[in-house]
């Protein structure tokens, strides 16, 4: 969810795009300004809002990705609207990197997050006991991007392209295997330029790579108010990848059952609530992580793309539901691709019983 943090401090975000630039044997004009492009919220841990505890109430620990965004408006709609509280629940928000809340998630230090589906699988494979228990991310949100006019509009069109990410792991690696194999093509066919610290779309913006990795609710929009059309090449036609979702550890699960379901609830009735009114979820935002507002016009135009990926627009699903059949093809499609290290049913990677 796994597209939208709080910009880095620009003199930073140069210093990793020179980097990263040099490592792909380009250079950019001497004394050339380039606007920072921010990496997704799916990627380095942050603060986040901490109530006290209050007597009579259960207290949740929840994971929200890699740094706050207006991605996780509907977590702060229902901390800031009361929702929560309303059901009985404390809860504390805490950012983590994706690979670290799966892992915090089945240990138990906490209680549920919001996780890649993607990550779940090879996960249980392993023999992590977490389990997806929502769906947030109905469409899934993983792009490749390109400039406009690049010439670069088809999967098949990336062979011999220079491609940009953040690592060979996770739901964007996943998503560019799936593109590639949809045409044909392995990443032997491509030049693969690897950005540690999540400046691929920067990258792609000063032209050191043809095309890069990103979600639909973060680079397209950035790079759109900076001046840069793109093209967005998704992974849904081809295989149903589950995208972010509510996990939970199997032990947590069965230990904390009926607060997991009024955390469920209440997240899902703030989803729908900021669906109706978006800024509902900005003014929560605003009011948890007040940085986020020095650029509202942005914060607008993220949230909107990201309330468009709740959606599950294949099935029609309402908020939460989960596509086991999707679970299965994707299951499938991972295990073809060797990223499923050990076998597994699909029926111990999801689990209903917290939906409404």
């Amino acid at each position: 969810m796994p597209a939208h943090p709080r910009p880095r401090r620009l003199a930073a975000a140069l210093a990793a795009v020179a980097l990263a630039i040099a490592a792909c044997g380009s250079s950019s004009p001497s004394g050339a300004s380039t606007p920072s492009i921010a990496p997704s919220a799916a990627a380095s841990p942050s603060a986040a809002a901490t109530p006290g505890p209050s007597a009579g109430m259960t207290a949740l620990t929840v994971g929200l990705g890699y740094i706050p965004s207006v991605q996780f408006a509907q977590y702060y709609l229902a901390q800031e609207g009361g929702y929560y509280a309303a059901a009985g629940l404390t809860v504390k928000l805490q950012n983590e990197v994706d690979p670290n809340l799966i892992t915090k998630v089945g240990q138990g230090a906490l209680d549920i997050g919001e996780g890649d589906g993607t990550s779940v699988i090879p996960a249980v494979s392993q023999g992590i006991p977490v389990v997806y228990t929502a769906t947030v991310s109905g469409t899934f949100p993983d792009i490749v991007i390109a400039k406009a006019g690049s010439g670069i509009s088809t999967p098949a069109d990336l062979k011999g392209k220079k491609i940009g990410i953040p690592g060979r792991y996770g739901s964007s690696w996943i998503m560019l295997l799936a593109l590639l194999k949809s045409a044909g093509l392995t990443t032997s066919d491509v030049s693969i330029v690897e950005f540690p610290d999540y400046g691929q779309a920067a990258a792609l913006q000063q032209g050191a790579v043809d095309a890069a990795t990103g979600f639909i609710n973060n680079e397209p929009i950035q790079l759109q108010n900076a001046g840069i059309d793109t093209v967005a090449l998704s992974v849904d036609s081809i295989v149903p990848l589950p995208g972010p979702g509510l996990v939970t550890g199997t032990a947590t699960l069965k230990a904390k059952h009926d607060a997991l379901a009024a955390f469920t609830k209440a997240t899902l009735q703030a989803m729908s609530d900021i669906a109706a009114d978006p800024q509902k979820g900005l003014d929560a935002t605003y009011a948890l992580e007040p940085d986020l507002a020095q650029d509202k016009p942005l914060q607008a135009q993220i949230l909107a793309a990201t309330i468009t990926t709740w959606k599950n627009a294949r099935t029609g699903a309402p908020y939460g539901a989960i596509d086991t059949a999707g679970w299965q093809q994707s299951l499938d499609f991972m295990t073809g691709l060797g990223l499923v290290p050990n076998p597994v049913q699909a029926s111990q990677l999801t689990d209903s019983s917290l939906l409404p």
